[in-house]
This record gives structure tokens, sequence and C-alpha cells, in this order.
């Protein structure tokens, strides 16, 4: 087949890119900038806005699906700018699917669309969105999804992946963030001992792809759904963070502070960088300070039974890997 991924420059875009090579599809990465990295492996890359539906249509000619994984994620930013990638864009994506006659969707989206405030232990696709967001990311990301769900009709079958806290080699977000938080070899956080979940990179690449499968096996039954995805280890957030920053040769030791003190401290840092028109990421927001003062771990039942999605790298493998990878 040939499969168009948006976003196919980025982490999971790329790693998306590389495992549908080894399937012996025909690769198009639709991106912002050029890879000379995946062109060398044979995806043809495609330098265009996801927001332009007539470019759009002219890079699906000859395609068979479409991975769209393309987003501004990260904490800081208007909201406009975030409107205009995941929603106007995803809604360009959709348009020129069904212009296009593109029959399969796969779309990534993040389980931040269903977390307000409070702990999520356990929590599976029943769980509603949000009745409000402290971010533009999962405000807009939401809009996303459920325009992609709405979507959904037997020219356009679609599917949504929410993977929570991708990592691995190659992660250009996560671990750099840590790393430049870490530098005093001590770092506060809210919320060590709460549970969290993570997924290696070619986990959540693999589940891309067995949801693309599906599509095509079964789209009466996975067609207009989401699923969380994950590496089904739920860890406290201090080990999370450790044992990233193990990997990369780093000690450090976690102090815990107020989750009162951290979102009062990232509610002001906000402000202050608004009011002072700063064009930098604050280093806390009230947003990420109440994600690091909540436990976030899923139920990915539903994507093993209709995925059959099974983690295939397990934390401590890709721990390893992660290691390799930067020695």
């Amino acid at each position: 087949m040939k499969i168009l991924v948006t976003g196919g420059g980025g982490f999971l875009g790329s790693a998306i890119c590389r495992q549908l090579l080894a399937c012996g599809d025909d690769v198009i990465a639709y991106q912002r900038s050029a890879n000379n990295e995946l062109e060398k492996q044979g995806v043809r890359i495609i330098q265009a806005s996801i927001t332009d539906t007539e470019l759009l249509c002219a890079a699906l000619k000859g395609v068979d699906a479409v991975v769209h994984t393309a987003a501004k994620a990260g904490i800081w930013g208007s909201y406009d700018s975030y409107f205009r990638a995941n929603v106007i864009g995803t809604k360009a994506v959709i348009a020129a699917c069904l212009s296009s006659g593109i029959s399969k969707l796969v779309f990534t989206s993040s389980p931040s669309v269903t977390h307000a405030d409070g702990d999520v232990e356990g929590g599976d696709e029943s769980l509603p969105y949000a009745d409000h967001y402290n971010s533009p990311y999962p405000a807009t990301k939401a809009l996303a999804e459920q325009q992609v769900m709405a979507a959904n009709c037997p020219q356009l079958h679609t599917v949504s992946l929410r993977p929570h806290l991708i990592w691995g080699p190659g992660d250009n977000h996560l671990l750099p963030h840590l790393l430049q938080r870490a530098k005093s070899g001590k770092l506060k956080l809210p919320g060590p001992d709460k549970l969290i979940d993570t997924i290696y990179i070619e986990n959540a690449a693999k589940a891309h792809l067995l949801a693309l499968d599906r599509l095509y096996s079964n789209p009466e039954i996975v067609g207009g759904k989401t699923y969380f995805i994950s590496n089904d280890e739920p860890l406290s957030q201090a080990q999370v963070i450790q044992g990233l920053l193990k990997a990369a040769g780093i000690e450090v030791d976690i102090q815990p502070i107020s989750p009162r003190i951290a979102i009062a401290a990232g509610t002001l840092l906000e402000t202050a960088w608004r009011l002072l028109r700063l064009k930098s990421e604050p280093p806390l927001t009230r947003w990420s300070a109440e994600h690091l003062s909540t436990a976030h771990w899923y139920d990915i039942s539903a994507a093993k039974r209709e995925l059959g999605y099974t983690v295939e790298i397990s934390i401590a493998e890709g721990l390893d890997k992660l290691a390799a990878s930067l020695s």
C-alpha cells in the first residue's frame, strides 16, 4: 500500500514511517521541513502546510490511507496557533481524504483530552471529554479528535489513538526538557509518588500500524472509536523521570513539593509571561503543574482486544535501548 504520514518527520511520525517501510509499504511524509534521513530510507518527502487542503489533495494522489500525526504540541503558545494546527489542520486532512477517495484515516490524539483536574486511575474509553481545559493543547486536540470521530462513515473509516508520554531514542521533547530541568542534580516535583503511564516509541508506532490494519479487516468494530495505548506498566513519576535521566547518564534527587504551591507558581509564571509578552516558554504552567500533581494511567484492554495491541518492548528494555542510543 501507499501510506501518507502527516508529521512524518516528527518523533512518532518518523517511527511510523520506518515501520511502514519495513512492512513493504510505499511511504510519503507530509511535513513542514526537509528530512534527509527519511529520504535516505526511501520515504518521499512533501513539504507543505497541514492546513492547505489543495496541497493535501495533490499529495494524496495514488495514496491508499493516511496516518495523521501532525500537530502543535507543548505547554505554551497562543490558542490560535494551536487551533490552526490541530483543528483547522485536521479538518483539512479529513476534507482532503473525502475528496480524494481515501477510505482509511488513523489519527494521533492524546489522553489529555479527558483530563481536567484530579487523578485518573485505570480510566478507559468511557471517560468523557473534560468539561474545561487549562491549556490550548488538550482543548484543541479534543476538538480535532471529535472531528475525526464524526467523520467516520462508509466512505472514510477513522480511528483515534491516545498514546501517553511517548519516549525513546530520537525523543526531541520529553528527555531534552527533563535534562534542562535536572542540570543542578535536583528536581522539584509535586507528585513524585503518583502513578503515570508512558509508552515506548516503537510500541506507539506499532499501535498505529495495527489500527490501520484493523480499519481494513474490522472497520465495523474499530471505525469511529478511540483507544488509550501505553506500555501498560504504570510507574511513579519519580521512577519514570529517574529512569529516563539515568539512561542519559544523570542521577537526580527528586524533592517533593506541595501541589498547591506548584499550581500557584505555574499560574503566576503564566501571568508574568503574558504581561511581559515573553516569547520563551515559562518553566512551569498551571496545566503542567496540575499534570505533575496527579495520577494518570489507563486501562488499555480495548486496544488489546480490538486492535490486537501487545507491548513488544518493556520499559526496562526500552531504557536499555535509550541508554545505548545516547552512549
